[in-house]
């Protein structure tokens, strides 16, 4: 794995692990733009997002998922129900799931095609905001092995068709083979009823600070 450290390799590896999911396509990097699109996509309703981004561009939107999109092909997996994306899940080991701006140059995730001025203002607007969930996230696994669930989305054309439960339920089959955690935020009350469905549990209910929005913060445990 050229260019990465031995940590880095080492935590990838616990990702790899995980890469054999039966039936689905895994994204090559020419399919990420599109990938991006469809996760603006299934996420423009959500509220949180529509906060955030209330104010931002076209290019600005599809920025703010192509990049951390990147980030988790290059650290992690990036997985579609075929190759026709509907929809769209990631995962990474969860001692990577920081995106560093070293890790971020390296998976040049930082040059996809808008302003670095627009990039920048971005990042300050998101960094306060999700800073509490990324603590959480530490404290909550206590420096274990876990597997993090950081996106998963669905075009809106094909919501209510099963995508997500799909996609949902490849990634819980091979964290049950490699008996690792699996962890993930959500913003809404019915994530939350989806998820814990699938054996999620909360374990803590946070308000983001500047947006004053509530976020659960689920994991699901081996069974």
């Amino acid at each position: 794995m050229q260019g990465l450290s031995q940590y880095e390799v080492t935590s990838r590896k616990r990702a790899t692990m995980l890469d054999h999911m039966d039936h689905l396509y895994r994204l090559q990097k020419n399919d990420l733009h599109r990938g991006a699109a469809v996760l603006a996509n299934a996420f423009q309703h959500d509220p949180i997002w529509s906060k955030v981004m209330a104010e931002a561009t076209s290019e600005l939107k599809q920025a703010a998922f192509e990049t951390p999109l990147r980030y988790y092909w290059k650290y992690g997996a990036v997985y579609a129900a075929s190759d026709q994306l509907e929809g769209v899940i990631t995962y990474i080991a969860g001692e990577l799931a920081e995106m560093t701006m070293w890790r971020l140059l390296r998976s040049g995730a930082l040059w996809i095609g808008v302003g670095l001025r627009e990039a920048v203002h971005l990042g300050r607007k998101m960094e306060p905001v999700f800073r509490p969930v990324q603590a959480d996230r530490k404290q909550n696994m206590q420096g274990g092995p876990y597997i993090y669930l950081p996106m998963l989305g669905v075009a809106a054309e094909h919501q209510g068709k099963g995508v997500g439960g799909r996609l949902l339920r490849a990634l819980i089959a091979q964290c049950e083979q490699a008996r690792l955690p699996l962890y993930l935020e959500t913003e809404t009350e019915d994530n939350v009823r989806w998820y814990t469905g699938h054996g999620f549990d909360v374990i803590k209910q946070i308000s983001l600070p500047g947006i004053n929005l509530p976020m659960w913060e689920m994991v699901r445990n081996p069974q």
